[in-house]
């Protein structure tokens, strides 16, 4: 069993990790404060080649795996888990389509979302479904050559800035048999709502949905009718992979704030991290780092052997999570009362850890999902 990067991985890492340096870390603090989006992050992060990872280079892509793709997250999330966020979900629609998409859709596409000239999102949450996804009620019903959507999406990541959304939408029967999937064009009939104000990540936008007689052609349709869920399950199952990486990116960075200050600051005539009290729960945060790394990575591995990786992506998803939020809180013990203010940092990293425990499933309905693996 060999845990050493490949060449090409350690590229990506490189890559990635001057990308962020470069290209977003000027910005982040502003963007965060003002809840600021920059938009041509995207157009610069798909010329690096960092949103076509995982795609084939027909499209645009760089035809590498998961793997990669989570090691180049992590390092975007080092400095800003919100836009490595929004990378992440403009990549769903990317997923859907290159998996289960007709050759049309995904020449039109893969594309411009690869180079970032597009936007995508994903709307699957409603107002009154959450973790019960099945019980979603925003309808598509047919009629020619059309379909007309109706409903409200609600929690939808990018919302506000995208260009092309993949929308789970009830065409017939109740639930999750009901659901289908769709690629939708920003258009008339499709509205943005209320725009979050949110805890943390504040430069990725969170916004509600609305379709009010929204006329889509019937191409639209990914796959059949009454696929939708298990397509929206095959989404999910990627997405937790990436928050998974997000998580351990956040966690160390918190973990790099926190090292270097207990290494500057002396109390009783002492570096602080020669206290065990402060050196416990440092060691604490790289092991479980460390672990949370592993299981990622692990997830990764499976999908790209075409293994099934369900429940290890649930796993890794409820390991860096937890992880990452015992992680930045700690954090902000060891440095105390500076811990708290936003000149250091790390209270900006425990908000955003908090977001990962509640997307693409929450804790809970992670260790739902690995519990009845049992």
């Amino acid at each position: 069993m060999d845990f050493s990067l490949t060449d090409t991985q350690r590229e990506i890492v490189e890559v990635a990790a001057k990308f962020a340096q470069r290209e977003i870390a000027p910005f982040v603090d502003e963007d965060e404060a003002n809840s600021y989006f920059r938009r041509e992050i995207f157009s610069k992060a798909g010329a690096a080649g960092l949103i076509g990872i995982t795609c084939s280079e027909e499209y645009g892509g760089l035809n590498l795996g998961t793997t990669e793709y989570a090691l180049a997250l992590e390092e975007l999330a080092k400095v800003s888990s919100g836009y490595a966020t929004s990378l992440s979900v403009t990549a769903l629609p990317i997923s859907i389509l290159d998996r289960f998409g007709s050759k049309e859709q995904k020449d039109k596409y893969i594309p411009p979302l690869i180079a970032g000239e597009k936007i995508g999102a994903f709307c699957l949450t409603e107002p009154g479904t959450g973790s019960d996804a099945g019980a979603l009620v925003t309808t598509a019903v047919k009629k020619g050559d059309k379909y007309v959507l109706n409903g409200v999406k609600q929690f939808i990541t990018n919302g506000s800035a995208a260009d092309v959304f993949a929308v789970m939408a009830r065409t017939g029967g109740e639930g999750t048999k009901g659901v289908s999937c769709f690629i939708v064009d920003r258009g008339p009939g499709l509205k943005g709502g209320k725009i979050e104000k949110k805890m943390g990540m504040r430069v990725s936008p969170t916004q509600e949905i609305v379709f009010e007689d929204m006329e889509i052609p019937a191409s639209a349709l990914i796959g059949k009718e009454g696929e939708g869920f298990s397509i929206a399950k095959r989404a999910l199952d990627g997405g937790r992979i990436s928050m998974g990486a997000v998580a351990n990116g956040i966690s160390k960075a918190a973990l790099d704030v926190a090292c270097a200050y207990s290494r500057e600051r002396v109390q009783f005539g002492t570096p602080i991290i020669r206290f065990q009290g402060v050196s416990f729960l440092l060691a604490d945060g790289v092991t479980e780092l460390e672990a949370s790394r592993l299981l990622v990575l692990k997830a990764a591995t499976l999908k790209d052997q075409d293994k099934e990786y369900t429940v290890q992506a649930s796993m890794a998803k409820l390991k860096a999570t937890e992880a990452c939020m015992k992680i930045t809180t700690d954090c902000v013990q060891v440095l105390g009362g500076y811990g708290y203010m936003e000149e250091y940092k790390v209270e900006r990293y425990m908000r955003e850890a908090k977001m990962l425990q509640i997307v693409e499933g929450t804790s809970q309905i992670q260790r739902v999902i690995i519990a009845r693996s049992l």
